[in-house]
């Protein structure tokens, strides 16, 4: 299991969002080292990539979704049904994987990085309106709802340099069965499954703790 590359982005007008600074879902792989932090809470923090730009903070960016990461695998089935090329990076990802089960992995396992970056799984990629227009697809954001091969929001838990090559390695398996792929489809499209989120406890990002608590308190237990 290795990261292929890693990938940054820069501001870029568009017309796919509201924010004043336009997108930096345009990703692209950097060569050499790049520094990851926690970048704080959301709202006030962007990436944990140094050198990479999250432009819209009121719904991206923050602890929780510090680093996004995307298998190549995944990729590379998108390439086939839609007939085009898709870069490293073009989903929007940081790390772009390799022989990383991204859509099987638990809410709050661990992943090491490199020698010394420890990232830990924290919720999947939900498709918003500039991830809709950016790939240009007709009916785009229905289509990846329904393959549910999100990718993972990862947040810092120790900060290092990473670079392309370097080895991942799952370092810690938590006692739960609430991988990424469930927390997608509870919520998006299988809503009766939120309130299973609440199993994986203290790792389940803020967003998604809210909105199954939530819906445990209007189903009325």
């Amino acid at each position: 299991m290795k990261l292929l590359t890693v990938n940054v982005g820069r501001p870029a007008p568009s017309e796919h969002t509201s924010a004043e600074s336009g997108t930096g879902i345009d990703k692209r792989p950097v060569d050499g080292p790049v520094r990851v932090t926690a970048p704080g809470p959301r709202g006030t923090g962007g990436s944990g990539l140094a050198g990479d730009a999250v432009v819209d903070l009121r719904f991206h960016g923050g602890d929780d979704q510090a680093v996004y990461a995307y298998a190549r695998e995944d990729l590379d089935g998108w390439e086939r049904e839609l007939g085009r090329e898709l870069a490293n990076g073009y989903f929007g990802e940081n790390l772009t994987t390799s022989g990383v089960e991204v859509t099987g992995a638990l809410i709050g396992e661990r992943w090491r990085v490199g020698p010394r970056l420890l990232l830990e799984v924290s919720a999947p990629r939900i498709p918003c309106r500039t991830f809709h227009g950016w790939m240009g697809e007709h009916g785009w954001t229905k289509r990846f709802t329904q393959a549910a091969v999100p990718g993972a929001f990862l947040r810092v838990i120790e900060e290092g340099e990473i670079c392309a090559g370097d080895a991942v390695e799952v370092v810690h398996r938590p006692d739960h069965a609430v991988t990424i792929g469930l927390a997608f489809q509870a919520l998006t499209i299988r809503r009766e499954l939120l309130p299973r989120l609440l199993e994986a406890g203290g790792a389940l990002g803020e967003e998604a703790r809210g909105k199954a608590l939530k819906y445990v308190e209007r189903q009325g237990g």
